[in-house]
């Protein structure tokens, strides 16, 4: 078990892997996004990690006028510590993608390690007919394309958001992800408490079997000694066995909408709430203590929500 007994719930609100036909509880509107946001915070998520969405369509939408919305609102009414993507969707540029985390200037944004194949296509099979023309594009065209994060793209973001405060959530997809962060690292352009998000389950990444977990926190061990803090998350089916796995080994977790729609086999959770809420008796059932947002600023060292720029 980890030395602190405090785990730290991220959860990561909608995304834009699933789309509006799969669930009817994946929030699309402002309104929607702030209230799920706010919910999950009241039910013991330190971390809430965003991406907007088109309100007409639910289509992703990196615009800066999409997040002003429910920003405001999860600020107004909840301490919770934000996180703006910088992943935004895969058919958008790097440029497109950290307009929003570079105006904001929120305490925490993500960050993708590497260039990978990110196949959604497989869902294709689970539906006849969809809601919006574009989500079947959209998933077909993940199995010839790819999510484009060159080294270049990795600097640019990252110097792009270099004098604003903010401490990255570090997704990384597979091993070698781990050792680009450590290149970075070594070169002074991000510097710890590193906040390493590593993403099992993904068409594309590192599977969800628990050595791969294993070999996953043995690298990163190995690289980053105590200058960092793991959490995790699992695609789909392997989002709470996959959470569990971390909190056994000392790791903090990732939940939400954005990566699950389900609760259990055959069964849609009803908001990003109902995922916390579980993850958190999972937590509790092994005797430890659930973050509080001042909690995770502390312990990752970030910035405060004073200094952000909503």
């Amino acid at each position: 078990m980890a030395k602190s007994k405090k785990v730290i719930i991220t959860c990561a609100i909608t995304g834009s892997i699933h789309t509006p036909t799969m669930s009817e509880y994946l929030p699309i509107t402002a309104q929607q996004i702030a209230e799920n946001a706010i919910a999950a915070a009241e039910a013991g998520a330190a971390i809430v990690h965003l991406h907007a969405r088109d309100p007409k369509d639910g289509r992703p939408d990196q615009s800066v006028e999409a997040y002003e919305p429910f920003l405001k609102v999860i600020k107004q009414r909840s301490n919770v510590a934000v996180n703006i993507t910088s992943g935004g969707a895969m058919t958008m540029t790097v440029e497109e993608r950290v307009k929003p985390a570079a105006h904001y200037a929120p305490e925490v944004a993500s960050l993708n390690m590497g260039t990978m194949n990110f196949g959604l296509y497989p869902m294709l099979e689970r539906y006849k007919d969809f809601k919006y023309d574009w989500e079947k594009q959209y998933l077909e065209g993940s199995r010839a394309g790819m999510f484009k994060n060159t080294l270049a793209d990795i600097e640019y973001i990252l110097t792009t958001c270099a004098n604003n405060g903010t401490r990255f959530e570090v997704e990384c997809y597979d091993i070698g992800h781990l050792y680009t962060l450590r290149h970075f690292a070594d070169r002074g352009i991000i510097k710890p408490p590193f906040f390493i998000q590593s993403v099992f389950g993904i068409l594309g990444g590192i599977g969800g079997h628990y050595e791969d977990v294993v070999m996953m926190k043995r690298t990163a061990d190995r690289l980053f000694g105590d200058q960092y803090h793991w959490s995790v998350l699992g695609a789909g089916r392997n989002q709470m066995p996959i959470a569990a796995m971390s909190l056994a080994m000392g790791g903090n977790v990732r939940v939400g909408l954005e990566d699950s729609l389900w609760l259990g086999a055959g069964r849609l959770a009803k908001s990003n709430a109902e995922q916390v809420t579980k993850v958190r008796q999972i937590i509790e059932g092994l005797g430890l203590e659930v973050a509080t947002p001042d909690d995770a600023r502390e312990i990752l060292e970030l910035k405060g929500g004073d200094k952000v720029n909503f």
